[in-house]
């Protein structure tokens, strides 16, 4: 409780400490905590609200430091950038106006109006000179001025970008606009920002692009610099080894090289398989069948088009339309809206189909968990210039599942679920981290029924002794859901699985059960994913193995190269009893040069490749070499059925 004068700041390990009304966060943070916090304080959160170090705090509230340590650090310290970028660039080149300057996933970017083009002598030059800035180590100072003070200020400085922007921030209902200064630039953002300009670290940049005021083609045409920022040297070194790791690596790339996937301007977004990456695909696919249906799974087909009425009783015309594939009814008014004159849809995910599903016949607690698996093809009307190979596409399919239970068996069925995505993620060398996400702004169902369905979520997980990160407000639109984030070899985060408690679906398609004492009773759902899409999953399996599957998965398991033509019919014959033992084995007949017949299998990347001649004819048997280089790879000659053993062992699928 707090006194006239003292408010009372709680800490995220629940303790408590009282300081007077108006201290700010960073004397809060170095009288009440330590000078170590207070030198690594960057930000931080007040009662949820991202304030500065020198913010006064005036009430009780919770208080968060946010440090270098933290992730978000790192996104604070890209818009500290962004503005030392904007500063420089206008210092170098008069008369540059300035626009918006956001942080991304990988840094941020600024755009800026620019009569002449920016070159690449010219960003080395802003670079140099940012990095020059963050030495000087300005500090960031913010001031709250009216709408009349700023348009004054920004006429003055003959932005007249910014001067619409102030105009559509007021006319939204902003009362005051807060500037954040460093050295003599000033610019106008919500915050917050660092202490000063040498928390920074060291800035990159990395390309120049075209852009449009507000992305319209009609507007001025801007030119977008984008960069990136990391606390250390080491750090920025270590991301653009991995950017070079990833190039090499772009399942785009790799797809075309090792002719797995192509794709046609006549179906943007769908990808055409090609044998080689049918085989993979199939194999995913049988994996996940197979395992499903030894974990009390039942698979099922649903229709691929669905009238509307299915779509406005599951919330998804209302919330997701943009995104769906819509057929429209050639009767209605042409002149009409396509959202009126549309009648059905292609479906963009199988949960309503599974509801259907679920009501053809009535249902006893007995059948319960009811665990529905599909591998239906869905469509979702992503934006042309939003596709990205096999990342970003239309046409997919999930490995798609979901249970229908009752309260009571949440828990169990959570721990069990979490056990199987562990037992995928690891045939894959994939280390996963779960993330717990909460009810976002659009949302269906009351708060009553969000309440129950994050408390229940949340204590499974809990259950299962995961750690895991909260992510407010990141929920699916009909229920909380865990998220699974994996990192592949080189160290970058995927978000795959999920599991999503719904219990607003059973509400709206009134779905029932008749329980033990013989009365009907509501279930609820849970849709879980552990691949995502086979199409995605398949992009970063590629990139992840660099193309060079393991044995298992891989769409050629092992090459035959005759050093001759008289040793073909060996070869064949070894071919023979390995597709026997259903091993995916081809025979290089080309009689070119034995080296480059190697180099050739492990340019495509097989696992093994087997010589055969004259020595492995008398014995029969095979001369296997691995894909790695040196001895090494070298196994010597090897009986024909050792080898059968050990290929046949390594071929079987670990889940």
């Amino acid at each position: 409780m707090s006194d006239a004068a003292n408010i009372t700041i709680t800490l995220p390990d629940g303790s408590q400490k009282q300081v007077p009304a108006g201290t700010t966060v960073g004397e809060f943070v170095k009288t009440s905590i330590g000078v170590g916090l207070a030198k690594a304080a960057l930000f931080a959160k007040y009662d949820g609200a991202e304030v500065d170090l020198t913010h006064e705090m005036d009430h009780d509230g919770a208080l968060a430091i946010f440090t270098p340590k933290n992730p978000e650090g790192l996104d604070l310290v890209r818009h500290d950038a962004a503005h030392i970028v904007a500063s420089v660039v206008q210092r170098l080149f008069p008369g540059t106006q300035v626009t918006i300057g956001p942080t991304t996933d990988e840094g941020f970017y600024y755009d800026f109006h620019r009569e002449k083009p920016f070159t690449p002598e010219d960003l080395e030059a802003i670079e140099k000179a940012a990095n020059e800035e963050i030495k000087k180590d300005l500090p960031f100072t913010r001031r709250e001025v009216s709408k009349e003070e700023a348009l004054a200020l920004f006429a003055r400085l003959g932005e007249k970008f910014k001067l619409e922007i102030i105009e559509d921030i007021f006319a939204k209902g902003a009362k005051t606009l807060s500037l954040y200064s460093h050295g003599d630039w000033v610019d106008f953002c919500l915050g917050p920002h660092g202490p000063s300009t040498g928390r920074v670290g060291v800035i990159k940049l990395l390309s120049v692009a075209g852009a449009y005021w507000r992305g319209d083609h009609r507007n001025a045409q801007l030119q977008r610099i984008y960069g990136t920022a990391f606390f250390s040297q080491k750090e920025l070194d270590a991301w653009t080894h991995q950017q070079e790791e990833a190039r090499k690596r772009d399942h785009r790339k790799l797809g075309k090289e090792l002719d797995l996937f192509h794709f046609h301007p006549a179906a943007p977004g769908a990808a055409f398989w090609t044998a080689k990456g049918t085989s993979i695909y199939t194999t995913l696919s049988h994996a996940m069948r197979r395992m499903c249906l030894a974990n009390g799974y039942q698979e099922i087909k649903t229709p691929l088009i669905y009238n509307k009425s299915l779509w406005e009783t599951s919330g998804h015309w209302g919330k997701y339309r943009e995104n769906m594939f819509l057929i429209l009814d050639t009767d209605t008014d042409a002149s009409l809206p396509a959202e009126e004159r549309a009648s059905s849809s292609l479906k963009p995910m199988n949960c309503p189909s599974h509801y259907l599903f679920y009501q053809i016949k009535r249902r006893s607690y007995r059948e319960l968990p009811l665990r529905l698996h599909t591998q239906d093809v869905l469509h979702r009307n992503e934006a042309v210039g939003a596709l990205s190979g096999l990342t970003r596409v239309r046409q997919f399919q999930q490995d798609d599942a979901h249970i229908i239970l009752m309260e009571s068996q949440i828990s169990d069925e959570v721990a069990t679920l979490t056990k199987l995505i562990a037992k995928v993620y690891s045939a894959f060398g994939l280390e996963f981290t779960a993330k717990f996400a909460t009810r976002p702004a659009m949302k269906i169902g009351d708060d009553a029924l969000w309440d129950k369905a994050e408390a229940a979520l949340e204590a499974a997980l809990k259950a299962t002794g995961l750690a895991y990160e909260l992510k407010p407000g990141d929920g699916a639109f009909y229920g909380p859901k865990i998220d699974f984030d994996v990192a592949d070899s080189i160290g970058r985060k995927w978000q795959l699985g999920t599991i999503q408690l719904d219990y607003n679906a059973p509400e709206r398609f009134n779905m029932g059960y008749i329980g033990a004492d013989n009365a009907e009773h509501r279930p609820v759902v849970i849709h879980r994913a552990i691949y995502g899409s086979f199409e995605r999953f398949i992009g970063i399996l590629i990139e992840h193995f660099a193309g060079a599957f393991p044995t298992w998965l891989a769409p050629e398991q092992a090459r035959i190269v005759p050093v001759a033509e008289r040793h073909i019919e060996w070869a064949e014959e070894v071919a023979r009893q390995m597709r026997a033992a259903d091993l995916r084995v081809e025979v290089d007949t080309s009689q070119g040069m034995l080296g480059a017949m190697i180099r050739d299998a492990q340019l495509a990347k097989v696992p093994y490749t087997l010589v055969v001649g004259d020595k492995e004819v008398a014995a029969k048997s095979v001369s296997p070499r691995t894909r790695g280089t040196g001895k090494e790879a070298d196994l010597g000659i090897t009986p024909l059925d050792v080898f059968l053993a050990k290929i046949t062992k390594e071929a079987e699928i670990p889940y």
